[in-house]
């Protein structure tokens, strides 16, 4: 019986990672975490009967307390609640699907506690990788990617040697918006970047798919998770998401991890690796299929794949610089406060004005990222 608990349960990958817990039926939920859908959390309470629940807000976890009262349940709140379910004893894995850098301290107190992590938190690593992946060989718990990107690439490594990897060859969508051009994207609504050709996912991680800055995450992610240097990354468009990603290595062979665009695959994969086991669903059909495109990302007009490379190559607090001005920009355009193309903006005008701090700890990063907030509602 696999243990976990579960950080942002009523997200995207949460509510999948629950199907893969519901089809196996040897999974035991033991902790669960969500924001703000009370009911969602309600009901998943009730049928995985966990020992303990978190929500971020003390009106909803009294909501919650009185909704299941009837239910053997601990409710808790705010980050102490996160860092409880993070640390519960019981758990052997824990699944960060909880969005934005809410998620790095819940990640260190669980690494603290031996827990494995199935990460689907880029931003921890991308803003902590640094304190994150020496933390995790410490205390000898695994990092287990489930992005479906990351989680291809580990897969393609299986077996061969790290140091054999010459390129990781990191594979792009290229969202709602490829082929577009700056004044194609003057007037774009939040109902348009939504509209994701392949991949059901959040708001946030959708808008951040459309202008190419989720790939950018990715990018300085695949440093830390893999210990590479990021210029051994390299982005591939490939529209139908078919090939979730491929590694390069040094013989010149290329290993590609192929597959239907489907979640729950990288999910099931982090729960049980090194085992395989059954997925229900849809497999590839290459007779319907036909062909497989492949194009160069644009780096002009989605120039925040360029800014993240160089937050990757600088380190230090420019990639918490790109991650936090992303978060809030992203939050603007997503409440109408802002237009589609001010969120690239936002992010270029932060890292260019920001004066890094090399090898910082979790207080500086929490403090960068302040700074970055303050400096957009600044600007008007």
């Amino acid at each position: 019986m696999r243990k976990i608990a579960i950080l942002g349960s009523t997200g995207s990958i949460g509510t999948q990672t629950l199907e893969v817990a519901r089809e196996n039926r040897d999974v035991e939920v033991l902790g669960l975490a969500a924001g703000n859908n009370i009911s969602l959390l309600e009901e998943q309470i009730r049928e995985f009967k966990p020992r303990l629940a978190a929500v971020w807000d003390e009106d909803r976890a009294k909501d919650l307390r009185a909704r299941v009262a009837d239910v053997d349940v601990k409710i808790v709140c705010g980050m102490e609640g996160l860092l409880e379910v993070s640390s519960m004893e019981g758990t052997e894995t824990l699944v960060t699907a909880i969005v934005g850098m809410i998620g790095i301290r819940p990640t260190i107190e669980a690494i603290k506690a031996g827990k494995d992590i199935a990460l689907a938190n880029k931003e921890t690593l991308v803003t902590a990788g640094h304190i994150i992946m020496p933390l995790a060989k410490a205390h000898q718990v695994s990092i287990l990617p489930v992005d479906s990107e990351h989680s291809a690439i580990f897969q393609c490594m299986q077996g061969n040697e790290g140091k054999a990897v010459e390129k990781i060859l990191l594979t792009a969508s290229g969202g709602p918006f490829r082929g577009k051009k700056e004044e194609d994207l003057l007037d774009i609504r939040v109902e348009d970047a939504l509209k994701h050709p392949n991949w059901a996912m959040g708001q946030k991680i959708t808008i951040d798919s459309s202008t190419m800055v989720n790939k950018g995450l990715e990018v300085i992610e695949a440093k830390w998770l893999f210990d590479v240097d990021v210029d051994k990354v390299q982005v591939v468009v490939q529209p139908q998401s078919i090939i979730h990603s491929m590694v390069e290595y040094v013989d010149g062979a290329v290993v590609a991890q192929l597959g239907t665009p489907d979640m729950k695959l990288p999910i099931q994969y982090a729960l049980y690796y090194p085992k395989r086991r059954y997925l229900p669903g849809e497999r590839l059909d290459f007779w319907s299929l036909g062909r497989l495109d492949f194009e160069k990302p644009d780096m002009d007009t989605f120039y925040c794949l360029e800014l993240a490379y160089r937050a990757g190559r600088e380190g230090g607090t420019l990639p918490t610089v790109f991650n936090a001005a992303n978060e809030l920009a992203v939050q603007k355009f997503l409440d109408r406060e802002i237009k589609y193309l001010e969120i690239m903006q936002i992010i270029e005008d932060c890292m260019s004005v920001h004066k890094n701090i090399k090898d910082p700890d979790l207080e500086q990063i929490l403090e960068t990222e302040e700074e970055v907030y303050e400096r957009i509602e600044s600007r008007r």
